[in-house]
Formats: structure tokens, sequence, C-alpha cells
């Protein structure tokens, strides 16, 4: 242990010396003397010392200890008084803080924001504590609907619900801006489910709904390709095949060829080479009529984008859980 203490005294020296302001001098100083510093991990093994043994390297140890804070007051000396008259030097290398940067959620879903601002959408948000009413009732989805079962939800002892889908600003937007009216809601919506590499309880979607006078599926399928292109930066893969929603009618889900696999079959595709991005379809005169819109003079079309899918297709991640993870090895990749 002595020829590690002393090992440590020189390596602490030299990058003592080497620092040229004080923030990486008091980096250096932690490095070495703080409560989790070098020192301090050293000395652990003390007490697997000799009772001989353990006087000698104790008072090593605080010589060694001495040494640095004395190093560190030397260098402190030298370059403290530029540093307040506020000295620079051009000639020197720069020094690049550390800070923060998007998560890939966030960075598609501005590039989606600026792309339908274009088309003359709003971007709306909504509540993430919702009630049933506007999560469930207002969007045609009877008490029998296994949304609304406890396994399927989570729900709170007041009756309120975490939002399972973004679709729960539908209403909402109607009853304040009436039609015509065209909107996308980006957010974080939550489903009591198992996870696994495409599925989890907790993730991001982003609603869209358009509603004006002679609205039709060719304005919707034209609408998603636009949206794909622009993301994507070239021409996907779709297809489109009848699916059951109570909110539109008729309702449709929207898939697009794995980017993963090429469409050769993945865990990510469960092997058939599409992934389900969005169900969406014509909006279902009752929800118009909640929302205070004659359905007999508008139409309108609704898709609910799944946001956090569509990043993994764009960055070929083949875990969804990876996204919420917030491990940094897996996140400074953007």
């Amino acid at each position: 242990m002595e020829n590690q203490l002393k090992k440590l005294l020189q390596q602490a020296v030299a990058e003592i010396k080497q620092s040229r302001v004080a923030r990486e001098l008091e980096a250096v100083e932690k490095k070495y003397l703080g409560r989790n510093g070098e020192l301090t991990k050293l000395l652990k093994g003390l007490k697997d010392l000799s009772e001989e043994a353990k006087p000698v390297v104790g008072q090593l140890a605080n010589e060694v200890k001495e040494e640095v804070a004395r190093a560190v007051e030397e260098v402190k000396a030298n370059f403290q008084p530029v540093e307040q008259l506020g000295f620079f030097d051009p000639t020197q290398p720069g020094i690049k803080p550390s800070v923060g940067h998007l998560h890939p959620n966030t960075i598609i879903q501005y590039q989606l924001e600026d792309l339908f601002q274009q088309f003359g959408f709003m971007v709306l948000d909504g509540p993430q504590l919702e009630s049933d009413y506007y999560n469930f009732s207002a969007l045609n989805i009877p008490d029998s609907h296994p949304a609304r079962e406890t396994q399927d939800t989570f729900w709170l002892k007041n009756g309120f619900l975490l939002r399972t889908q973004t679709s729960n600003t539908q209403v909402r937007a109607l009853e304040k801006y009436g039609a015509p009216l065209r909107i996308i809601v980006p957010g974080r919506v939550f489903r009591a489910e198992s996870t696994d590499v495409s599925h989890d309880h907790t993730f991001y979607q982003l609603e869209g709904l358009m509603v004006d006078k002679d609205i039709s599926i060719g304005h919707l399928v034209g609408t998603m390709k636009a949206l794909l292109s622009a993301i994507f930066k070239k021409e996907v893969k779709i297809r489109l095949r009848p699916g059951f929603f109570p909110f539109v009618e008729p309702g449709f889900e929207l898939d697009i060829n794995c980017l993963i696999c090429n469409g050769d079959g993945c865990s990510v595709c469960k092997q058939s080479g599409w992934v389900e991005l969005m169900p969406c379809g014509m909006v279902h005169p009752r929800v118009l009529e909640a929302g205070g819109v004659d359905p007999n003079e508008y139409s309108g079309f609704a898709f609910g984008l799944g946001l956090t899918r569509l990043v993994m297709m764009k960055y070929l991640i083949d875990d969804i859980r990876l996204l919420q993870s917030g491990d940094l090895r897996f996140l400074q990749q953007f």
C-alpha cells in the first residue's frame, strides 16, 4: 500500500500542475481528496493490514494528503489573480462544457411539430391525468370496452386515470375551437401492460385531428405519406388495413415496412415484416357531436401516431425500453 500511496501522490501532483483554471483544479482536488476520492478508496484497505503496518501507512497517508493539498494551494496562487482580472488567452485550447441534449423522442416530436405547422395544424397539449369522460365516453368507447378494466389502464382512487391515448384532447379541442379544425397533440400516455421489445407501459403518441367540410380518406392517406417521407427522407412502404376503433368509422391500421429488418422479420415486427404505427380513420359522428360539431355538415380524419415506435424506426432501435431507461450510454449516441 505504501507504493500505491506514493504513486497516487505523483499522479495527483502531475494533474494539479496541469490545471489551467479554477474549475479544473477543483475537479482534480475532489478526485483525489474528496469524500469518495482516490485516497479515501485506497485507505479502505487499511483494515486488512497488520497491526504493525497500520500506523506506518496511516502516517504516510496523512503526508500524502498534506502534499496534495499544498500542491493545490501553490497552483491556485499562481493563476487566481489572472482569472480575477478576466484574462483570456486565445492560444489555449477551449474547454467544451458538459451539456445535455434533446432526447430522441423530443427530436422527432419537434420535427413533426414543424412539419404539421406548415400544413396549418395547431400544436396543442392535453392533461395526462384525465377523466373517464374525455378519455373514454366522449370518444364513443362503451362501458364494456376492455380498456376500462384495471389490468389495461392505470386508475386512481378518485375515479381519474392516466390517459391511455392522446385522443383525450379531441373533444376538448372541438369544444374550444369548433370546426374547421386542424390540430396535433404530442404527449406521453400510459398502459398497464407487460413490456417487451416493442411494448412499454409509458410511451409517446402524437394525435392528429382534421375536421372540415368534405374531408375524405384520401386526405388522411396523403397526410400520412407526407409525414413519413419528411421524417425518413425517403419513400416508405405502407399498408392500410381495416381496424376497429370506437372513435372512428371506418377505422384502419396503418403499418409501415419494418426498417429494422427491411421487411425480413425480426423481434420488433414480430417476424411479420410490418410495424403497426398508428390507428386512424374517419372521425365517428358521435365524437363530432360530443364536441358540439354537426356531423351532417362536417367530417374529418383522426390518427394516433405511435411516436415512440416512429423513433425506433428512424434510429433503428430494436428495444423500446431503451428510450425510457435513462441509460446515458444509450442516450449520448443522439
